[in-house]
């Protein structure tokens, strides 16, 4: 069982929370993510990790609650418990030799960002941070993304708070003015880092995108992380899950991401686990 230390709710739907796994903690690089479980008979659910502190064996998650594993999870506290905590799995982000970075993060996927950007920071890189929300009360992390940057733009869909537009305005802005980068880091919405993409692709500069498709066991074997880079089928867990965003087929990535979309929502209940319960308790 892997204890949650701390519980800190950053809006209504989006909660940050440290897990007490050492090992991970020690292990874990910018980029790379576990896979939770709630309790036996809950659904393996993917999240980046956002933060470690290895002294104390504590990793930070953060998380929407948009399906039944993360709601479950949020109605834990500090002090509570779940079943599994496994990683870290998949590739380190590639951020050796930037000096001056651009990272692009939309909505929760600054959660994502916000650890490369302070990686980079810390190693010395010069960093632009644009974080794209739909409104002011969704806008999450600010005091940390900004310390983790040389410069933060905050930008939502309605003006309601920073600038005015979406996060592809600010970067054509940055990049009309003269501002030269040498890598760009895009993690959102996948339209979003398609839009991305697209810009930089203008600029012949190096982006890196993190994909969330369809995710079961988190090793390669499954083959429900499938994803096409450069025509070829890449595996997102192990070969992954950052890739060359001028690669990517997003749009093949959309309609995947599609595939489950109502089963997510249901409210339901697992025949292994009715089969428990009808046997009060014994499998």
């Amino acid at each position: 069982m892997y204890q949650i230390l701390s519980k800190r709710a950053l809006n209504e739907q989006v909660t940050m929370m440290e897990i007490e796994a050492p090992l991970i903690a020690k292990k874990a690089r910018p980029g790379q993510f576990i896979i939770f479980r709630v309790d036996e008979f809950g659904e393996r659910v993917p999240l980046t990790v956002a933060a470690t502190d290895p002294e104390r064996g504590a990793v930070t998650i953060i998380f929407q609650a948009v399906g039944l594993a993360t709601k479950k999870l949020q109605q834990l506290e500090a002090g509570d418990a779940i079943l599994d905590f496994v990683g870290p799995l998949g590739r380190p982000s590639d951020l050796d030799g930037a000096r001056r970075a651009v990272v692009i993060g939309g909505g929760v996927g600054n959660a994502i960002a916000y650890p490369s950007a302070r990686y980079l920071h810390e190693h010395g890189a010069e960093v632009d941070v644009i974080a794209g929300f739909r409104s002011r009360d969704l806008v999450i992390l600010e005091e940390e993304l900004a310390a983790a940057s040389t410069r933060l733009y905050i930008t939502t869909d309605d003006g309601s708070y920073g600038e005015a537009g979406f996060v592809t305005d600010k970067l054509r802005a940055l990049l009309d003015a003269g501002n030269q980068y040498d890598l760009a880091i895009a993690i959102g919405p996948v339209p979003m880092m398609k839009f991305v993409s697209r810009l930089t692709r203008e600029y012949h500069l190096r982006t890196l995108v993190s994909l969330n498709p369809i995710m079961v066991d988190g090793t390669g074997m499954c083959g429900g992380c499938r994803v096409l880079v450069g025509g070829e089928t890449r595996f997102a867990c192990v070969d992954g899950p950052e890739f060359d965003g001028h690669q990517v087929d997003f749009d093949d990535l959309m309609l995947r991401n599609r595939s489950y979309l109502e089963q997510e929502q249901e409210d339901h209940t697992c025949r292994l686990q009715q089969a428990v319960q009808n046997h009060g308790g014994k499998a």
